[in-house]
Parts: C-alpha cells; sequence; structure tokens
C-alpha cells in the first residue's frame, strides 16, 4: 500500500460519506486526513506500518487507526463496508469533471445511476436532461466529459508510477540472481503519464529470477521475446507491469530498445541502415556480414550509429535523432542547476506547511531562494488572501530575511486570480507591493478559444505580472486543457516578456513539454515552479526538471536558474521597462 492509494482512499471515504448522509465534520476528518497523508514529509506509510503515528498533527484516532490498518495489512474494513452500500461503479462517477458528491448523490438517489455507463445511457435516453439542475447544455458537457475521461482511464501520473517502481525495485535488488537492474520505457523517458510501467534486468539465472516472481504473482504471464523474457502483471492499482530480464551481455541494448518510443526506434532504425548496419530487437549487427556487434553501454551504440549521445527523456519523436548526428542535440537541464523556485503555498490558504516551516524546508534542499505565492482572494475554495492578509504576510516574509539572511531569500509574491475578463484580483497598489506576481486561471474554464486567449493575453500584458501559472489548466489524466490559442500566447509572452511556467506538479507539468521547443525558439523564458502545498511537495522539481528535459530546455532557459541577484533583477525587469521600478 503506498501512499498515493491511501490518499485516494481517505479521499473516497469522504466522498461516500457524504453520499451516505453522515456528519459534515466527520467528512471533514477524512478529507483532512487524506490532505494530511499526502503532504506529511516524512514516509508516513512506513510510520503507518510501524504503528508510530502518535504527533502528527491534525491527524485524529480514528484516521491513525485507519492508516495503520491499511499499511499493515492492504485494506481497510471500514472503506470496504462503506462501498458495499453503493453499487461498485459508482466511485467512477466522481472522475467526471462538473460532477462532486453532492449532483453525483443526486443522480444516484433519483436515477439510480451507479457507474459511467448508466450515466451515459441515462444522457441518451433523456432522463438526465428532465433531472431537476441539468438540462441540454448540461448533458452535452457531461457526454464530451465521459468521452474524454474513457481515454484517460489507461493512464497513470509519473508520480504513481515512481513510487510503484522503487517499491518494486528494492526487493528485486536484494534477489540473488539479479545483475543489472532499472527502469525503461515510459517512467524513464520521463513522460507526464504512464501507460505501463516497465523494468528491466540482467541476469544469468533468469529462469530462477522470474520463476520467484512469477510465484509471487499468481495472475501473471510469461512473454518470450526476441533476446529476453518479460513477466507481465497487472499492479493492484491497475497500472500494467513488466519485468523485462535479459542476458548481462545484452543489457545494453535491450535498456535501449526497451527505452525508445516507437517513432524513436524507427529514427534509430534508419540511421542504422544509413551507416551500413541493422538493428532490432535481435541486436546491432553488420549489414553485410550479419555478424553481431557487442555493446558494453549505450553510448557504445550511439557512437557506432555515429550519434550523440541521446538522453532517455529525448528518445520520443524522431528528430532527436537527426540533431544527434549533427551535433545539434542540447546540453539539457539538470536538477543541480536549479538555485531557487517561485509559486509555493503555506497554511495562509491552502498549503499544508507554515512560512517558516517552507523557508527550512527549501534551506535543505540546498535552494538559495523561495518565491511564496498564496492564492487571491477570489479563490474562496482554497483560503485565497485578502489584500490585508497579503500585505500582512509580505511584512511576515521581511522579516523572515532579516532572520534568515545570509541562508536562504524568501520573495513575496501571490497566485493572482485573472477574472473571466482578464482582469486581476487585487488593484495595482497592492501588486506594487509584491516581488513577483504569479496569474493563474482558476474557474469559467469552458470559454470559447478566442475568449480565453484575449482573457489571457490581457493578464500577460498587464506590467505587473511576472510569470502565468498552468498556462492550460489541465489536471492529468483528471481535466482537459482549456481551449486557447497557443501561438498567440507563446508570441505575447516573447513579446512582453512574460515568464511561462513549468508546473512541476506531477498532476500537471504544464506547459506541456511539447510546446517548450517552440517557446524556447520565440524567447519565451521558463520558470520551473513545484505549485508545493507542502514542504513535501517542493520536491516534485524533479518531475519539472524531467519534463524540461523533454522539451529540450537548457540551463539558461530556465529563470530560476540564476543566482539570487540575477534572479531579483529578472523578476523586476518587465516592470522596469514600463517605468514601474
Amino acid at each position: 500500500m503506498n501512499r498515493e492509494r491511501a490518499v485516494e482512499i481517505f479521499e473516497q471515504i469522504a466522498w461516500l460519506m457524504e453520499l451516505d448522509g453522515e456528519n459534515p465534520f466527520k467528512i471533514r476528518a477524512y478529507q483532512s486526513a487524506a490532505q494530511i497523508i499526502d503532504a506529511h514529509p516524512a514516509d508516513i506509510m512506513a510510520l503507518a506500518a510501524a504503528g508510530d503515528l502518535n504527533g502528527i498533527g491534525g491527524l485524529g484516532a480514528a484516521s491513525r487507526d485507519k492508516l495503520c490498518e491499511l499499511a499493515q495489512t492492504g485494506h481497510m474494513e471500514f472503506f470496504e463496508q462503506l462501498k458495499a452500500k453503493f453499487p461498485p461503479g459508482l466511485l467512477d462517477l466522481f472522475s467526471i469533471p462538473g460532477l462532486g458528491p453532492r449532483k453525483v448523490a443526486q443522480l444516484h438517489r433519483e436515477l439510480g445511476l451507479g457507474s459511467i455507463a448508466d450515466l451515459q445511457a441515462a444522457c441518451s435516453d433523456g432522463r438526465l436532461a428532465a433531472l431537476s439542475g441539468f438540462g441540454a447544455k448540461s448533458v452535452a458537457k457531461l457526454q464530451e466529459a465521459i468521452a474524454w475521461q474513457l481515454t484517460q482511464r489507461s493512464l497513470f501520473r509519473q508520480d504513481a508510477a515512481e513510487v510503484l517502481a522503487q517499491t518494486l525495485l528494492e526487493p528485486l535488488r536484494a534477489h540473488p540472481a539479479c545483475g543489472q537492474l532499472g527502469v525503461v520505457g515510459e517512467l524513464r523517458r520521463g513522460n507526464e503519464v504512464i501507460r505501463r510501467l516497465e523494468l528491466l534486468c540482467s541476469s544469468s539465472k533468469a529462469e530462477l529470477l522470474l520463476g520467484d516472481l512469477a510465484a509471487s504473482r499468481p495472475q501473471s504471464r510469461l512473454e518470450p521475446a526476441a533476446r529476453w523474457q518479460s513477466l507481465c502483471w497487472q499492479d493492484d492499482s491497475g497500472l500494467p507491469c513488466v519485468l523485462h530480464v535479459c542476458a548481462p551481455a545484452d543489457h545494453a541494448h535491450a535498456q535501449a530498445w526497451l527505452s525508445g518510443s516507437p517513432t524513436h526506434l524507427q529514427a534509430m532504425q534508419t540511421r542504422a541502415s544509413e551507416q551500413g548496419l541493422i538493428w532490432s530487437e535481435q541486436g546491432l549487427h553488420q549489414g553485410n556480414t550479419g555478424s553481431a556487434l557487442e555493446l558494453q553501454t549505450e553510448e557504445q551504440l550511439f557512437a557506432q550509429l555515429g550519434l550523440q549521445f541521446i538522453p532517455p527523456e529525448l528518445r520520443e519523436c524522431g528528430r532527436e535523432v537527426a540533431a544527434a548526428a549533427t551535433g545539434q542535440l542540447p546540453r539539457l537541464i539538470e536538477l543541480g542547476h536549479l538555485r531557487g523556485t517561485f509559486h509555493n503555498h503555506t497554511t495562509a490558504s491552502d498549503g499544508r506547511a507554515s512560512l517558516r516551516e517552507m523557508a527550512m524546508a527549501a534551506m535543505e534542499l540546498g535552494l538559495q531562494y523561495l518565491g511564496i505565492a498564496d492564492h487571491s482572494r477570489s479563490s474562496v475554495q482554497a483560503n485565497g488572501l485578502s489584500a490585508e492578509r497579503l500585505l500582512d504576510q509580505i511584512a511576515q516574509i521581511r522579516a523572515l530575511n532579516a532572520e534568515f539572511a545570509g541562508q536562504i531569500h524568501l520573495f513575496a509574491g501571490s497566485e493572482v486570480d485573472i477574472h473571466k475578463d482578464g482582469s486581476l484580483d487585487f488593484p495595482d497598489e497592492v501588486l506594487a507591493q509584491l516581488d513577483y506576481v504569479v496569474a493563474s486561471v482558476h474557474q469559467s474554464f469552458t470559454l470559447p478559444a478566442a475568449e480565453m486567449t484575449a482573457r489571457l493575453e490581457r493578464a500577460m500584458r498587464h506590467p505587473m505580472v511576472t510569470m502565468i501559472g498552468h498556462l492550460s489548466g489541465r489536471l492529468l489524466a483528471r481535466r482537459a486543457p482549456y481551449e486557447f490559442d497557443l501561438q498567440r500566447l507563446l508570441e505575447v509572452a516573447a513579446e512582453t516578456q512574460t515568464i511561462i511556467e513549468l508546473n512541476a506538479s506531477p498532476w500537471r507539468l504544464d506547459m506541456d513539454w511539447r510546446h517548450w521547443p517552440q517557446a524556447r525558439e520565440l524567447g519565451v523564458i521558463c520558470s520551473i515552479n513545484p505549485d508545493a502545498h507542502s514542504t513535501r511537495g517542493l520536491q516534485d522539481l524533479l518531475f519539472g526538471v524531467r519534463a524540461a528535459r523533454k522539451g529540450w530546455l537548457r540551463r539558461e532557459d530556465i529563470l530560476n536558474t540564476l543566482p539570487l541577484e540575477q534572479v531579483r533583477e529578472a523578476l523586476g525587469h518587465k516592470r522596469r521597462t514600463h517605468g514601474l521600478g
């Protein structure tokens, strides 16, 4: 049982309790427990397995006992009993954008709906349109949402796949027949969503290793390949998993082959052919004699093909092979290049850690500076700050900077809502007190593309807006991006010198890596921000760096690789061009 699944279970308990008409205080207790479990900086599942959860603030006795039960047994009797009161597919309805507990309860109570299939039928036969609170437009939007959501059901976020990978790798490393071991496939390439988790292990005793693993997974199946064997099974979360086992001499070849997308592999095979070689699942061979070429490392494969080494994150779309052939691959950003970050929340809005706790955690990560950007007043659901509360927070930040001088610098910012018309949530005289402003869309996601584009453009043209947060508004596998003219907005960002955030939260990874090469060519600057709502959330910078690497970004393309004094200058540059500072 991992942390992500535990959070999901506590959230689902809260949903089901609301459907069951439970006391609102009890419901909030489980919602709070889900947030605490998600944000706790230590390995809370290991603590729960050891029964050592005392002293975790906000986690009540009932929640502690249930979390311990989950960690120790892999299930929770209370959750199973609660689920049994409702149709098995009812929880799936919560994955449909626009359906919260109240609407799901209404659909279940008045129409007897218990699954997405039931909802589709009710949309089609007119029952839903006749229901109070719904109508033809609502039904049409729900049908679109259902269609989109069904395409996402087989997708898993990168962070969830990463956690599962680590739980699988640890016992495999301890196996006596295990040699070289690591992640391949989509996760090694840093894809934002994963359809299949793939691991590769070299072994001279493949039968022993595969037999032991298969014995612990009765539903697994063995699939022989050209040069290796693959054991396939499905994790409890539904994520398909594969362990590939190859001979030690085949490891470099298998690692390269299993780490590339189909498009990348095709481009590599074409390159091999141009060099008089043949590269396939069988290995690398001379084209004229068929003799095999031995490979000790992936680097040797690329060298044999006359290519620069292609980092795994770039092995995606094929053009990386042409760039590697001419020495044009960029030197990609690395996690160690980041000196600080922006867009972080505290308990002042919807974060789980205080201003001081966030600063201390950033120092532990070796950061030189940290930008605070709690929500603005219109984000009522996130306890957004009023102008008065924001000004008080600015004073607190200034005081902490005096205390922490020489250790870390805190930048006072705000994540300011962009209203429907493109205006901002605070007046200019308040914004002028801040070191920087992150402007974000948090409501009215369904505007027509032209209106959404105009909305975002107006915000970009505001002289106080330093950067745009999570540009497309997407939530991976949960909510589709809203519609807008990306080309137009990238041009405006370059023109107005507005920074575009790469939101490193594994829920977002927004702006999409596919658009960063275009943005870089236009001169748009990126800031990799974790959108952290806890001290642990700061570690999501890793996912942002992976996405930046997939987007071909270099150190010099990223705002927060700059040292403190230079980043201070960069944050004020746009204002100065407007004569405001």
